[in-house]
């Protein structure tokens, strides 16, 4: 049972990990958030069939093997970036607990949808651009897992939304870095459905999400107690700032050749 308090709202919330068990087999409310992100995605994801060419059809055959093997990819660059966590096997595949890096997860997906794409014809860009925004609300809905098993959260903090953590050596209030992301993330899938409906270029909802993820990581990356780390940098801070980067100029490029091409 993980105790938690938010001042701000007089609240204090005490919260068990497992939601239910069904034949003595526990059931992780962190699970339940990950399914539910993927299912309100697919859903979302039905409504716009047909869009840039893309069929709900390919959609749900891409799904079948994306998802499993982005969470496999996830845990991966997770495990190899914090190895000195594990001592078995079953210590690193176990992941109860947490322990899945969203970059690892995309990287993973992007692999998996370019020889999807190959096989089945699609144009990779537009494919990606279809799903970029359920990506990102799937992001949002999903830190919420990280609440629960109380993970992910930032450094300390006396900011009025402070998040209060309670173990054995007292109140520990801290950034509630969870919720930061899980917010922008929101935010990017609300500006990016809108983006979507106008569409300039093959590509830009996908280089949107890139830039708009990379830079809300990096900053939110900063505060956050548990980043994966190589000698004395961030690996996903770096990643972030890498990506953004090049993504600015990429749009930059792209947005000029559609103002010329109005001329």
């Amino acid at each position: 049972m993980n105790t938690i308090t938010f001042p701000l709202l007089n609240l204090l919330l005490n919260i068990n990990k497992t939601a239910f068990t069904i034949f003595g087999i526990p059931i992780y409310w962190y699970a339940i958030l990950i399914v539910a992100s993927i299912g309100i995605a697919l859903i979302l994801s039905k409504i716009q069939d047909g869009k840039y060419g893309i069929k709900f059809e390919d959609i749900l055959d891409l799904s079948i093997i994306l998802i499993p093997i982005s969470f496999i990819c996830a845990r991966i660059y997770y495990v190899i970036f914090n190895i000195k966590s594990y001592e078995t096997l079953i210590d690193m595949i176990n992941i109860k607990d947490g322990g899945l890096a969203i970059y690892g997860g995309i990287i993973g997906g992007v692999i998996v949808a370019y020889i999807f794409c190959k096989k089945r014809k699609i144009n990779l860009l537009d494919l990606l651009d279809y799903i970029a925004p359920f990506l990102a609300l799937g992001q949002g809905i999903g830190r919420w897992g990280n609440f629960i098993n109380v993970e992910a959260y930032g450094t300390e903090t006396n900011l009025p939304w402070k998040m209060g953590i309670h173990g054995p050596n007292g109140i520990e209030y801290v950034h509630p870095t969870f919720l930061y992301e899980s917010v922008c993330n929101i935010i990017i899938f609300i500006i990016l459905s809108k983006i979507s409906k106008k569409r300039k270029y093959t590509g830009q909802i996908t280089y949107y999400y890139i830039v708009m993820y990379s830079f809300i990581r990096a900053i939110i990356e900063n505060l956050r107690i548990d980043s994966l780390m190589l000698y004395n940098f961030r690996i996903s801070q770096i990643l972030s700032i890498i990506l953004f980067v090049t993504f600015c100029i990429i749009i930059a490029k792209k947005e000029n050749k559609c103002l010329k091409n109005k001329k």
